[in-house]
């Protein structure tokens, strides 16, 4: 070693030495050699020992905000958007507005908005770089467009987006339109919710036929063995209630009128969103509330024809109970 490479090496060490010094006396307390502890609630630091404030009105760099689980420090964290599988990047990528603005409010000369433009179409492409990223931007816009007509909520969304994505990583989609597979995995999703609509209101919403709406949901159930329960026809009460504006009365009479159904064991086989009807149907004459079978019919996608046969069968299992 040269007497160069030996004075910088010395030299190292020197600053080294001084550099752990400087740090080991910042930890000390320079009046009795103690321990100093940081008071986060009154901005100051002090020794343990004899008491002295050795700095004071520092900056709190943390959060405002306390949590006291994982969960709650993950739900109050701000750094940027939260994924969402409601997007088909996840919610990941950058995305440009539509207005013409620019950040304090004023409207852009026609060069900046032709440059605005074709910065808009280059991050769409970039986006969407291949099929599949293509094929769920589209299925997920046709569920959002359905769920918001549906009046489902944001959980229905996303488990219709979760099984969508399964159906595409388990190559479901070959021989099947995006449309019906969307549109299957959004009916799964609100049955799972305990938020059932019928395949008639989807329908409604829906760019696919009924039928095969229905067959392209089997498939996609016993691919993927979702478990999912019969839907229980009281689920469906409450909405037919609120939009025939119904009183709780009778929305709980409805209820008692199923719960007898259920023991008699004449639901077995049939419509649930038929016996909804008819329960909802028989309960608003029992409460004396003017509501015509035109009226349930309309409300629940059924025919009168089947609100007659069900409240028929609906009131009889009743008297067969209280007899």
């Amino acid at each position: 070693m040269t007497d160069t490479s030996v004075r910088r090496f010395q030299r190292d060490n020197e600053e080294t030495d001084e550099t752990e010094s400087e740090t080991t006396d910042e930890l000390v307390c320079p009046e009795c050699s103690g321990n100093l502890a940081t008071d986060t609630a009154q901005g100051e630091t002090v020794c343990e020992d004899c008491g002295l404030v050795v700095d004071e009105d520092e900056i709190d760099r943390g959060p405002e905000w306390r949590a006291f689980d994982a969960a709650e420090k993950d739900e109050k964290s701000r750094v940027g958007a939260p994924t969402t599988n409601m997007m088909h990047d996840k919610g990941l990528s950058t995305n440009i507005g539509w207005q013409d603005k620019d950040a304090y409010g004023n409207s852009l000369s026609s060069r900046q908005r032709q440059k605005m433009q074709r910065l808009r179409t280059w991050n769409e492409r970039f986006r969407t770089r291949d099929s599949k990223e293509r094929n769920l931007k589209q299925a997920l816009g046709e569920i959002d467009r359905m769920a918001s007509a549906l009046g489902l909520p944001d959980n229905v969304r996303e488990t219709a987006s979760v099984i969508y994505r399964r159906a595409l990583d388990e190559n479901l989609l070959p021989g099947r339109s995006i449309e019906g597979v969307a549109t299957s995995a959004l009916y799964a999703a609100a049955r799972q919710a305990g938020t059932p609509r019928s395949l008639d209101e989807i329908s409604q919403v829906s760019r696919v036929e009924k039928d095969e709406i229905a067959r392209t949901y089997r498939y996609v159930v016993r691919e993927l063995n979702l478990e999912i329960a019969p839907a229980d026809p009281e689920s469906y009460v409450p909405r037919f209630a609120s939009d025939l504006d119904l009183s709780d009365e009778a929305e709980r009479r409805a209820r008692e009128l199923l719960q007898s159904a259920k023991a008699a064991g004449i639901h077995s086989g049939k419509s649930p969103v038929g016996l909804a009807a008819a329960a909802v149907y028989a309960a608003s004459l029992l409460c004396n509330e003017k509501v015509t079978q035109s009226e349930v019919s309309e409300v629940a996608s059924i025919s009168e024809v089947t609100i007659r046969n069900r409240y028929h069968e609906l009131l009889e299992a009743e008297d067969g109970i209280a007899a």
